[in-house]
């Protein structure tokens, strides 16, 4: 599923109104009547204890039996689910606010008893939006000019009679909205938020920024949110992701290609994604007639004496992506305490003194192993020692096969000015950082990077040529040609040391089956998460989950 930003919307709203004539009138009228579709379709939800949905005079069209040539007339009217429903409808005067004056409109059509409630006075609209407000006007929808001293806790008279107010719309700001909400718009999103009532928000939460995800103060926090036409860049990231609830993308007649020369901010990674965007299978097919040689082999140079175990995650990874040989290189003294734990691998000794560390030396090792295997993965557990740099930087520079980097190989490289203070690599590099181990390659605070996960992981995939995975919730994966991806597999349970270290070694075993840099970071990271989810789901509590579950589990 792609995803854009309020500009690229913009782009394709002129283009479907100019350049293919689609009314913009007609766009507002599908926007608002998708809104409130979905406020339907939740009052009914909730509305059945048995759990299907009510059934009314509007919902008897859909039943079977009907005769071919027969006349069915169905009487306009409510559905029964919908009786006691009086939603407020917050409307702002730009275009989100014209969606929520339809939204208004096909509500009361269905029975659902509704009040306006304008930010600003009316005589401010223009364009569409006050079309809409001449309509409702019209056809007498009730409706107040909102008065922060008097509040909507008393809106609750509709129709001449009381009734006890059950939802609110969000139609005040849109994707087009800047900076934090002011005025009445801000107390009106606070009250919203206070009254614990459910919100539904038209596009995007008021106060959310539509292209990085983050939130202003004050920002609707809704129970949903109907995104039109394409998911909003700002829905894909935390905490946009959890301010606007449950998302649902509704398409209004825009057509779902983009105009010539545009392309989309990103793509949500999906199995469909996956296999149309990317040609590879989840299912990760083999061969009849393959063999341990068919699959590849990869080369860890990972552990150290503290932290010995962060190479053991990771080769046990690497093989449980599919790779048919996982050799781990480890520091010598390290070799005795791990024969035999895991029986599967091959374990190769870098000579270390005898103190169980990297050293300077131990990358003219490595570069003679790898002359035999397909993709190098470096950092998980290597910590930090003297010659570090000049380590990192042969393995950067002399390695000819795929490189992963994580973990203290990112801190290393970091130290050492990131990836511009050596010579570009020809072959694939994966950088797999957290978002702290992000801010040191930028120079950034770690703050920064998490307000524009998209555009700050874009941008130095494409500075550097490198394809970079920005772990965390809602990983983004950046190629260097531009392309950007974000996860949505995953669970909270897989917030454990170790996690990282298994996504390392599934990148590089990945890596060695084939898979390009960018297949194999996007795959990874989707089997990651969607393995996360399994082992959750297997644990009493998921707050039990280890990163040896993940490995299980894939």
């Amino acid at each position: 599923m792609k995803f854009l930003t309020s500009e690229q919307m913009r782009e394709v709203d002129r283009y479907t109104i100019e350049k293919l004539g689609l009314p913009a009138m007609s766009l507002m009228e599908n926007a608002g009547r998708s809104i409130a579709d979905e406020v339907r379709r939740f009052c009914l939800s909730r509305s059945s204890a048995g759990g299907g949905l009510a059934t009314g005079p509007r919902q008897a069209g859909l039943l079977p039996g009907r005769k071919p040539g027969e006349l069915y007339i169905v009487e306009p009217g409510g559905d029964a689910g919908l009786s006691g429903e009086h939603w407020l409808i917050l409307v702002g005067k730009g275009n989100n606010g014209g969606d929520g004056l339809v939204c208004a409109r096909h509500l009361a059509d269905a029975g659902v008893a509704v009040t306006l409630v304008y930010a600003e006075p009316p005589e401010n609209f223009c364009g569409d939006a006050l079309v809409q407000y001449e309509i409702a006007k019209a056809l007498g929808l009730p409706g107040v000019v909102y008065d922060p001293e008097a509040g909507i806790s008393g809106l609750g008279e509709s129709g001449g009679r009381e009734r006890r107010v059950t939802g609110l719309v969000d139609a005040l700001l849109g994707t087009g909205s800047k900076g934090a909400p002011r005025g009445a718009y801000a107390f009106l999103i606070r009250e919203a938020n206070d009254s614990g009532l459910p919100v539904i928000s038209a596009d995007i939460p008021s106060g959310l920024d539509a292209d990085t995800g983050a939130v202003h103060d004050p920002c609707i926090q809704a129970w949903m949110t109907v995104s039109l036409a394409f998911l909003k860049a700002g829905l894909t990231q935390y905490p946009g992701v959890k301010a606007a609830g449950e998302v649902i993308v509704r398409y209004i007649g825009i057509p779902r290609t983009l105009p010539p020369g545009l392309e989309a901010a990103g793509q949500v990674v999906t199995e469909e994604t996956l296999r149309a965007e990317l040609g590879v299978e989840v299912s990760r097919p083999r061969e009849g007639d393959g063999h341990k040689g068919t699959y590849g082999h990869v080369l860890l140079a990972a552990g150290s004496l503290p932290m010995s175990c962060a190479g053991l995650l990771a080769a046990k990874a690497a093989l449980r992506a599919g790779c048919g040989l996982a050799t781990w290189a480890l520091p010598a003294a390290l070799l005795p305490r791990m024969l035999g734990a895991v029986p599967e691998l091959m374990l190769a000794p870098a000579e270390d003194g005898g103190a169980g560390a990297w050293n300077e030396a131990a990358a003219g090792e490595m570069l003679r192993l790898l002359e035999a295997r397909d993709v190098l993965a470096v950092g998980p557990g290597v910590g930090r020692f003297p010659g570090e740099a000049a380590f990192l930087r042969a393995l950067w520079e002399g390695a000819p096969r795929p490189l992963v980097v994580d973990a203290d190989a990112l801190n290393i490289l970091a130290a050492a000015g990131g990836p511009a203070a050596w010579r570009r690599r020809d072959a694939a590099t994966v950088l797999t950082p957290h978002p702290g181990e992000m801010a040191r390659l930028t120079g950034l605070e770690t703050a920064e990077v998490q307000r524009d996960r998209i555009g700050v992981a874009r941008r130095f995939a494409a500075e550097h040529g490198v394809t970079l995975v920005l772990k965390g919730a809602r990983t983004v994966i950046a190629a260097s040609d531009g392309r950007v991806f974000v996860n949505v597999t995953g669970h909270p349970g897989m917030a454990t040391g170790g996690s990282g270290d298994v996504l390392t070694g599934l990148i590089a075993g990945l890596l060695a089956q084939g898979l390009d840099e960018i297949q194999a970071a996007v795959l990874g990271v989707y089997l990651h998460g969607l393995a996360g989810e399994q082992a959750a789901a297997r644990r009493a509590n998921p707050a039990s989950l280890l990163a040896g579950d993940i490995i299980e589990a894939l």
